[in-house]
């Protein structure tokens, strides 16, 4: 209950996640039929990067920061440009970034009339300040509650497509427990769902341990895709961070293919920055 995003808003974190987020929305565009998107740690929707907590950390520096202003590549920009247009229309001082849109801002910029999003947040003050950004819309759906329970009382929704957006603080011990239980739930519930489970590198034996049970569980085709900016040490700051994405749009191993190099060269900050892309589960 103590974390509170802004800390880390716009970090390196939130440029692998909000891209991933943003491109399997567009892809699911495609289609006309509805879609409904579950955010299930919503925090406050809309962050300051100019206010104290922000300045504090300057984690948005090393993340947002250096790609706001950076001529990116034909290729690239169109893998990024429906993130990094959400983020553009929020700082119309044309250079420079001072307001950072979470994952509720982005889903529902790219959203259309006939898609709807639910969001879940526990803390009570952001839940506050959510309600202010959102409250009256009625494309979103907001319940103070707590994420694990959401995964098991909201699906499958009526719309029958959509994704899951699963992106814990990962601030108690067994966070990395919680979040195979919350998936396994969800997935149980709804096999057809898109999932996007996002997880900080801090050590590589959990992140594999997770794989390997999700895939013991019987779920099947997964993608695993990492960025870091630096090496990994368990007693420093996080530098790297992936997701893994249950039934991924099939256009998305190309793209991340295309966009992780590029930002993993502008995020890189020293020795053992890399980035991955693969299949950890298959089909």
């Amino acid at each position: 209950m103590n974390y509170r995003h802004i800390y880390h808003a716009g970090n390196l974190g939130d440029v692998l996640k909000h891209t991933v987020l943003a491109a399997i929305i567009t892809y699911m565009k495609k289609k006309d039929a509805a879609f409904r998107i579950l955010d299930t740690h919503a925090g406050i929707g809309i962050y300051d990067l100019t206010s104290d907590e922000a300045q504090r950390t300057g984690e948005w520096q090393n993340g947002i920061g250096r790609i706001i202003d950076e001529d990116i590549p034909s290729d690239v920009a169109e893998v990024l440009d429906p993130w990094l247009g959400v983020v553009r229309a929020m700082n119309p001082q044309g250079t420079g970034i001072d307001m950072y849109p979470g994952s509720p801002i982005i889903a529902r910029d790219l959203m259309r009339n006939q898609d709807r999003l639910t969001l879940t947040e526990l803390h009570p003050d952001d839940f506050r300040t959510l309600t202010d950004n959102f409250g009256g819309d009625k494309h979103v759906k907001l319940i103070e509650l707590d994420a694990w329970l959401a995964l098991g009382s909201f699906l499958p929704p009526k719309e029958r497509r959509g994704l899951v957006l699963i992106d814990p603080a990962y601030e108690v011990e067994d966070e990395f427990e919680r979040l195979l239980e919350g998936v396994q739930r969800g997935w149980k519930r709804w096999q057809t769902g898109t999932f996007a489970l996002w997880y900080p590198i801090k050590e590589r034996k959990t992140v594999n341990r997770l794989i390997a049970n999700m895939e013991a569980y019987g779920i099947r085709n997964v993608l695993g895709l990492e960025l870091g900016s630096g090496r990994i040490d368990p007693e420093k700051p996080m530098v790297s961070s992936g997701m893994l994405v249950v039934n991924p749009p099939w256009t998305l191993k190309q793209q991340m293919e295309t966009a992780l190099p590029w930002l993993c060269d502008k995020l890189k900050r020293g020795p053992g920055a890399a980035w991955s892309v693969q299949q950890v589960i298959d089909e």
